[in-house]
């Protein structure tokens, strides 16, 4: 058996593992271990690897950033930031048809500017807004649907997790991928929004209203918010501006979320050290998953098989287009059963070579920051696909009364959205790239 079929082989093993619940990081660790061995015909190779790997992994600066990150949505938790996000929203628009339901979204695409991930978003945000939508008479099935939609903004405003991991994968400026993910963020919002107001007046029973409050008890409110400005232009306004690295700028983040934490009296000795372990472990789980894909990747290296199947799209004349049509359509079917950590450093390696040698009428870095910000909201569009959305059931797990089929009803509306915007991001690249030209 050639170098070539082992490696083509191992897709089938690796998602063979993954089904039988293996977590993914041993799953693509195991497949790589094994290939190496069936490669070389002994373990000594696939040992030497493991050593280099770990260490060439584990050594990368840019990884100090994910801790970093980590940390801030923790204290950004902890200091109330939610709260007072969500509050200002439905200040000034909770009275309007849908109102709360906008200001829950308006709200998650704030904490997603603090916390870059999409599953803390919609578990911290959940708790925070589920249960006003109950009280104002809010669907059970469109409430938990708009959270966990609106949780999905946390992997796309920046500053974002997954991003930072595309970015190293293909050794792209980090800071100007933050800044390319603004406006489909802020699309992604405005879509969200606009499908709750087209929900709530086909379905009128599904959402009621708050009374009007003062624009005084606005301000008050809106005052409040202050804090996740002044941390998201300190973070994302200084890695652009140059003033420092992301991973300064992650911990210049984490350091201010932790200050207003303590501020505001969330910030104990003890919330501290929960803050410290809950950050360690998450971390750890991270590191295994990208330590797990480069011996995997490393892998599939030897085996060509990357380098090939690129050759192949190429010589086969296939409309740029068509090709990427495809590969982001796999991304939604993946998404459906992987968490989006997984998928991107799963695919890119295998995914990117392909698209890199396309002809999009744009120079080699556009295309590198415009497919990522394209993948990151196809990946973010899975989170909410039924019928393994993975926010769909942080979210429904809060609302146990509520049948997560009504949740999968209501969601496809969102998904709609979703693909609508990953269709108009696709046809015009400049809208993406706008603010980086």
């Amino acid at each position: 058996m050639s170098n070539f079929e082992i490696g083509i082989l191992s897709f089938p093993a690796l998602l063979a593992l993954i089904f039988m619940r293996v977590p993914i990081g041993l799953a693509m660790f195991t497949t790589g271990f094994v290939g190496l061995w069936l490669i070389n015909g002994s373990t000594f190779m696939a040992m030497a690897r493991l050593k280099t790997e770990t260490f060439t992994t584990f050594s990368s600066y840019s990884l100090s950033i994910v801790p970093m990150f980590l940390l801030m949505g923790y204290f950004a938790t902890l200091g109330g930031m939610s709260q007072a996000l969500f509050k200002a929203a439905e200040a000034w628009i909770g009275h309007r048809r849908g109102g709360i339901a906008m200001a829950a979204v308006g709200a998650c695409a704030g904490f997603g500017a603090i916390c870059g991930s999409s599953l803390a978003t919609a578990a911290t945000m959940g708790r925070v807004a589920l249960p006003e939508l109950r009280k104002y008479g809010y669907a059970g099935g469109f409430s938990t649907a708009t959270l966990a939609a609106g949780g999905t903004l946390g992997i796309l405003i920046p500053p974002s997790i997954v991003l930072v991991i595309y970015a190293i994968l293909t050794e792209q400026n980090i800071a100007k991928l933050f800044l390319a993910a603004v406006i489909p963020g802020i699309m992604a919002a405005l879509g969200y929004v606009l499908v709750i107001s087209i929900y709530v007046r086909l379905n009128p029973e599904a959402g009621g209203v708050r009374e009007r409050v003062s624009y005084g008890e606005r301000f008050r409110a809106l005052f409040n918010v202050w804090p996740v400005l002044l941390v998201f232009l300190a973070v994302v306004g200084g890695i652009y501006a140059g003033i420092f690295t992301p991973t300064e700028g992650a911990a210049v983040g984490a350091f201010g979320t932790g200050l207003i934490a303590w501020w505001n009296g969330g910030l104990t000795r003890k919330t501290l050290m929960a803050s410290f372990l809950s950050t360690g472990r998450s971390t750890a789980m991270i590191f295994f998953i990208v330590l797990g894909a480069g011996f995997y990747n490393g892998f599939l290296a030897l085996t060509q098989v990357p380098q090939e199947l690129s050759a192949f799209v190429v010589e086969q004349g296939f409309s740029p287009w068509l090709v990427l049509a495809i590969i982001l359509a796999l991304y939604l079917v993946f998404g459906c059963v992987m968490d989006s950590l997984s998928m991107i450093l799963l695919t890119i390696p295998i995914f990117f070579p392909v698209i890199s040698g396309l002809d999009f009428g744009l120079t080699p870095e556009q295309v590198a920051i415009w497919f990522g910000i394209m993948v990151l909201i196809v990946v973010e569009v899975g989170l909410i696909t039924p019928p393994v959305g993975m926010n769909l059931f942080i979210i429904n797990s809060m609302d146990r009364g509520t049948p997560i089929t009504a949740t999968y009803r209501a969601v496809m509306w969102f998904v709609a959205s979703d693909i609508v915007r990953v269709i108009i991001l696709a046809a015009f690249p400049a809208i993406t790239l706008f603010l980086i030209s």
